[in-house]
């Protein structure tokens, strides 16, 4: 927390105990770097705009509702990184009304608990100079609070660590080759090459493994495994980046034969056309044969397949180690976007009970937008086992508007939200009073 923000915390929770609702201090003026971090939106975006109405005469929220928070390991806060700051993200997310923390402690191929099959450079730091396991006095301060901790890994994204264990340990094959023959190791700063990046660009440039590759998924399996076997008291498993990389503009599979996709490393392709009994769709994937129908159709399906055996093999091994583990996901909340281009079958996983619960990532600063797509999903499959993902780090000079990104979801009788993130939130004090106040306020 930056200097002085725990005495903001504290000073706003005594507050609201007594009944007060105090005038937060004004953060610095972060518009231009708001404006910088996402498009503005179309006209609904802006204050005035209404959500998406509720049928009149609907019932209430549901009777358990959950509020989740997204808690960074490499954040503004590093909270894994210090005793003091572990304790101060406990008050503070109790005093939010968080029943569920996900904090990340893997990314990159780098691990901030105890470990052997991640690079343990992290925990070994933070262990060497406090002597505190910081994920161990979370757990237990946060169980403290009846608040639930789960594990956030990033899966298949190694950002930009070439040096991770499980490419020294596998080789380059794991990382994912285009259609083109390249690998994401040979990308000019990880993003697409020239002349292709004059009409395509990485949504999040870095490193991919690919689930398709031989080892990759036994080894990730492994991985979080031993996780869960070192920390019993976790609740859960938070899976991010499960997918394969995104490419601005999307597209569709490879049926059409244009874009940029991914998955064609050559252990990839041979054991595809060993599994499948047909060869890919690389020669002339355009092509609208019969044929060239079913091959792509089967090479898309089994790219899909591969990130779902994932899934599905971290849930066997996570649930041997612990039964009563919650396994959930933050998905692309484009189920159709996800599933064509990404290989991120999530709804999918639900229907199959591969997790427990998704988080869509309904990152916007258009309420109207927000409002459609929750209303679609608190009313649609599974609405049950889906929690909203919130971008609140949009408004962190505008406050107010996300207090009412918060009723939306709210008013779509939503099982939960996730808020993103604790360090954002953290580091605007009017927002972190806005959300203290308004959970003061609700019933």
């Amino acid at each position: 927390m930056h200097p002085g923000g725990l005495l903001v915390a504290v000073s706003l929770l005594a507050a609201l105990a007594c009944g007060g609702a105090p005038s937060p201090p004004q953060p610095p003026d972060v518009s231009a770097q708001a404006g910088a971090a996402v498009a503005a939106g179309a006209p609904g975006a802006e204050a005035g705009a209404s959500a998406v109405p509720t049928e009149p005469g609907a019932p209430g929220p549901p009777e358990h509702r959950f509020r989740g928070l997204w808690v960074l390991c490499e954040g503004s806060q590093r909270v894994l990184e210090d005793p003091a700051r572990v304790d101060e993200l406990v008050v503070l997310a109790d005093g939010l009304g968080v029943t569920d923390l996900f904090v990340q402690v893997y990314r990159s191929g780098r691990a901030w608990y105890d470990a052997s099959l991640a690079d343990p450079a992290p925990w070994q730091e933070i262990t060497a100079r406090t002597g505190v396991d910081p994920l161990k006095r979370l757990i237990a301060g946060a169980r403290a609070s009846d608040i639930r901790v789960h594990a956030w890994v990033n899966v298949l994204s190694l950002n930009t660590n070439r040096e991770a264990p499980i490419v020294r340990d596998l080789g380059t094959q794991a990382i994912h080759v285009d259609r083109k023959g390249r690998s994401l190791l040979d990308y000019p700063a990880y993003d697409v090459p020239s002349p292709d990046r004059g009409w395509y660009r990485m949504g999040t440039p870095g490193l991919y493994l690919d689930p398709g590759a031989p080892g990759v998924r036994e080894r990730l399996v492994a991985t979080f495994s031993e996780l869960l076997a070192r920390y019993p008291e976790l609740a859960g498993l938070h899976l991010d980046y499960i997918r394969y990389p995104d490419v601005l503009p999307f597209v569709p599979g490879s049926r059409f034969g244009v874009g940029l996709d991914f998955g064609y490393g050559a252990s990839t392709r041979e054991r595809f056309q060993r599994e499948a009994g047909v060869t890919g769709p690389y020669a002339d994937p355009a092509s609208p044969s019969t044929s060239a129908l079913v091959r792509t159709t089967a090479w898309d399906q089994w790219r899909r397949d591969q990130v779902t055996a994932l899934v599905s093999e971290i849930r066997t091994a996570a649930l041997a180690e612990h039964p009563a583990l919650l396994i959930s996901a933050a998905v692309i909340p484009y189920a159709d976007r996800a599933y064509l281009s990404l290989a991120q079958d999530w709804r999918g996983w639900l229907d199959a009970g591969l997790v427990d619960f998704a988080v869509p990532m309904l990152y916007t600063r258009d309420d109207r937008l927000l409002g459609y797509q929750v209303a679609a999903l608190a009313r649609g499959p599974n609405a049950d086992r889906i929690w909203m993902g919130l971008g609140s780090w949009l408004f962190a000079n505008e406050p107010a508007r996300a207090i009412r990104q918060l009723q939306i979801v709210a008013d779509a009788r939503a099982t939960g939200e996730v808020l993103f993130s604790y360090d954002s939130i953290a580091d605007a004090p009017a927002l972190l009073g806005a959300l203290l106040s308004a959970r003061q306020d609700s019933p």
